[in-house]
């Protein structure tokens, strides 16, 4: 299941929607979650290519690093690092040019080989 991961966080990094894709199954279910409450949620090829393509453009450059992993049967969980910084000026109040970095952890679940769950907790 790691070398799956380690595709799909290589092509994110790469802000490469194409790549991210070709790890995904056709009924994958992503959710974000801040604060403990879920902000996000897409069901879908679909819908979950509509979300990272209008996102491309957010940042300049991204990485998730993984600092801890397990796993167990078709689930994984990872400890994870994000930094990135903005591509645009965002209506809040951030700069392009500005930089953000954050740890977090996503979980992963797999079915026939593809990535169909992907959870990303922030605080």
């Amino acid at each position: 299941m790691r070398p799956l991961i380690d595709r799909y966080l290589d092509a994110y990094n790469r802000i490469d929607v194409d790549a991210m894709l070709l790890t995904l199954h056709p009924a994958i279910v992503f959710e974000n979650y801040a604060g403990g409450q879920r902000t996000l949620r897409t069901e879908g090829l679909l819908d979950f290519e509509r979300l990272a393509r209008s996102t491309q453009p957010l940042f300049s450059a991204r990485r998730q690093v993984i600092t801890a992993y397990r796993e167990q049967g078709d689930t994984a969980w990872a400890e994870i690092q994000f930094d990135g910084t903005f591509a645009i000026d965002l209506p809040n109040g951030i700069r392009a040019g500005q930089r953000i970095g954050m740890p977090g952890r996503s979980e992963y679940r797999v079915f026939d080989g593809l990535l169909v769950y992907i959870a990303d907790h922030s605080a």
